[in-house]
């Protein structure tokens, strides 16, 4: 059984968190979403989650919305190129994208993450 990551291995990882509108309540955007980055190379994997109800401050109002959360294993050099992506599929002006640095994790999982997700060549 293989032990936690090195600290150098967990640098070139980051947890992306997206939200995703879901007003239809189907999920469709968000899963459209989530195969376009893992298509691209830009996230190993996604994880779509259900069910959440945000309240935010947009343009002077108080909103809320229905949506689904996104929680994609990004390496770190392709995050930019992942924030692009984003923003062009993005149903809002201003989507949410955050890179979560990561503290610890399985080597194994680390690795994939570094071998299935990457910057694209320029």
């Amino acid at each position: 059984m293989s032990g936690p990551a090195g600290e150098g291995a967990l640098h070139q990882v980051l947890l992306a968190y997206v939200t995703v509108p879901d007003a239809a309540g189907d999920g469709e955007a968000a899963f459209a979403l989530a195969r376009l980055l893992v298509e691209r190379g830009l996230a190993a994997g996604v994880n779509v989650v259900d069910g959440a109800r945000s309240v935010y401050r947009w343009q002077g109002e108080v909103c809320e919305a229905r949506e689904r959360i996104l929680f994609a294993q990004v390496a770190a050099p392709a995050f930019a190129a992942f924030c692009a992506a984003v923003a062009a599929a993005h149903p809002h002006a201003v989507p949410c994208v955050l890179g979560l640095a990561v503290a610890a994790g399985h080597a194994p999982f680390v690795r994939w993450i570094g071998e299935n997700s990457a910057a694209p060549a320029s």
